[in-house]
């Protein structure tokens, strides 16, 4: 959206053939979901930049090809002084300090990285300089709206899943399933899915209409992350012992889906934004 052609045909053409892993230098040990935070810094010394500082919780991190940095490329006000930058990971200076051992999403690669006077070409600067942050909030919405998308199916499945299960399951002589607790709970879980599921419809059609989504989007990740808890646990406790196993999908659904009320921005901080947009929220 904001690159020129050069990065385009070096970073983006191959990304998307696959023939290059992409990773994304957002999050620090002291900011997460606090974006405005973040400490890294890419001074500019000729046509170059020199990029000293860290990043956590950068997936795909251990085998990536490239990274579209964030970094604070000025000292002016923390939303304006920010720049989005491709960085080769094959630069010296780059160092992989560790794959991080997760709770769950355990088949993708989380690391934390550290940067010692890397030194990047100005021309890798995406779009301008200290419009950084505004680029990737705008990111960020795209994101939310993916994550709620993803999130469905594997919610269907886990309802699916149990049905099946608790209806071949016998406790004291009858089917699990037949139990008006079990029957009743799964039926408000699949009509909190398909709620979901409308809101994300709507978001997603006024995004496309060229709206500010913002709102909608913070309300429809922010119940994407708490629908996943509700449904993965309440079918969790219907699977009994064999719900507390590796051997069933629904125990890693369980570890799994845990992350959306934190990837991408917190519950916390999606109820900020919708506070913000409803004007409760305190001024500083």
């Amino acid at each position: 959206r904001f690159g020129s052609d050069e990065l385009k045909k070096q970073f983006l053409i191959p990304t998307i053939a696959g023939d290059f892993v992409a990773c994304l230098g957002i999050s620090e040990a002291g900011a997460g979901s606090d974006v405005a935070n973040i400490k890294t810094t890419a001074v500019r010394k000729g046509d170059e930049y020199v990029v000293n500082g860290g990043k956590m919780w950068t997936t795909s991190g251990c085998q990536a090809d490239w990274m579209c940095l964030l970094a604070n490329t000025s000292d002016g006000p923390p939303h304006r002084n920010k720049s989005l930058i491709c960085l080769p990971m094959n630069l010296p200076g780059v160092h992989v300090a560790k794959k991080i051992d997760k709770l769950g999403m355990r088949s993708s690669d989380t690391a934390q990285i550290f940067f010692e006077d890397v030194r990047v070409p100005s021309k890798n600067l995406i779009g301008e300089e200290g419009k950084g942050f505004m680029y990737q909030m705008l990111q960020f919405q795209e994101e939310r709206l993916w994550g709620v998308a993803t999130v469905l199916t594997p919610l269907e499945a886990t309802i699916q899943e149990t049905i099946d299960y608790t209806r071949q399951r016998k406790a004291f002589d009858r089917p699990v399933l037949h139990n008006q607790a079990v029957h009743f709970r799964l039926a408000e879980l699949a009509t909190e899915v398909e709620l979901l599921r409308s809101l994300l419809y709507r978001t997603v059609a006024l995004y496309v209409e060229g709206k500010d989504v913002t709102k909608f989007a913070s309300m429809a990740k922010l119940k994407a992350g708490r629908l996943a808890r509700e449904v993965t646990d309440s079918c969790l406790q219907f699977w009994g012992g064999m719900g507390f196993t590796s051997e069933v999908l629904v125990s890693r659904f369980y570890r799994d889906l845990r992350l959306m009320s934190i990837g991408g921005g917190t519950d916390e901080t999606m109820l900020s934004i919708i506070c913000k947009y409803m004007e409760t929220l305190p001024s500083k």
